[in-house]
């Protein structure tokens, strides 16, 4: 079995969780998953099988939640998982929230949660926060295309739903963090539900459920890579490039599908200066 499963990642479940019961229900060795969900987080996660595993870096990273801030409330993990170190009446209004969003749309700035898988020195900030040496990752770029209110609820500590699409490696942790830091109230996440991830979607998600019953059909490895231009080469440029040569080809550059002109998906390749260089053979030809 080969392919990809968008899941559906329960509450309370890590990603590795979610790939280790997956290995298990479909008896397979070869499983892998892109884009980590944190544990209180739900929906959205690509899991490769077999082969498939080798395409996982080649999917698109854009991505889409669906998040609840409360404000008024600062914890160590930025979410409600975390210890409460901070928290005060607050009385921002909606208008103020509004204009405070607005400097997070486009390119910006984000500091990682120091609760995160980001590597420093080599150890991850959530090893080093577990032994109370909290270190501030550095600063880097993220991309926020859209963030759009849902819903808002006033009271003491009030809470707004928000829809965020947005590229990869953003934290909407650190959004609601930062959503604090600007309003002077404290931020922390309450909710989060992916709802795009890879190009999959949460209205066609599974759950273990479905595994348990066998009832899903994999997406097909090429099928989730339609973002990749493709190129069919003919049966003796397909066979000289799965045995690792490169092939002249006209007209394309950067990363593109590879096919046989009996139309299999052969893998990957790198397209520069009118020649193809094999980065992925997926289907080697005997």
């Amino acid at each position: 079995m080969q392919g990809f499963l968008n899941l559906n990642k329960p509450f309370d479940w890590t990603s590795h969780d979610c790939v280790a019961k997956t290995r298990k229900l479909l008896r397979l060795k070869r499983v892998g998953h892109a884009g980590t969900l944190d544990p209180a987080a739900t929906g959205v996660l690509p899991i490769a099988l077999g082969k498939a595993t080798r395409l996982l870096q080649y999917l698109p990273g854009n991505k889409a939640y669906k998040a609840t801030i409360r404000l008024g409330v600062q914890t160590t993990t930025d979410d409600l998982q975390g210890e409460i170190i901070a928290s005060q009446i607050c009385a921002v209004s909606l208008a103020d929230v509004e204009t405070a969003l607005k400097q997070f749309e486009g390119k910006i700035q984000q500091i990682p949660p120091s609760y995160s898988a980001i590597q420093v020195e080599g150890k991850r900030l959530y090893d080093l926060a577990r032994k109370g040496e909290v270190i501030e990752a550095p600063a880097r770029t993220v991309e926020i295309f859209q963030i759009e209110i849902l819903d808002w609820r006033s009271g003491d500590f009030p809470e707004l739903d928000v829809a965020i699409a947005c590229g990869s490696g953003t934290y909407i942790r650190a959004i609601a963090r930062d959503l604090g830091i600007i309003l002077q109230t404290g931020g922390t996440l309450a909710a989060l539900t992916r709802t795009e991830s890879s190009g999959f979607h949460l209205a066609d998600s599974l759950t273990f459920t479905d595994l348990e019953a066998g009832i899903f059909q994999p997406t097909p490895p090429d099928a989730a890579l339609q973002h990749l231009p493709s190129i069919t080469l003919s049966a003796t440029s397909a066979q000289k490039w799965c045995q690792g040569q490169r092939v002249a080809f006209m007209h394309i550059t950067g990363t593109v599908r590879v096919y046989h002109e009996d139309k299999r998906f052969l893998g990957i390749a790198q397209a520069e200066a009118d020649v193809l260089i094999p980065t992925m053979v997926f289907e080697p030809i005997s």
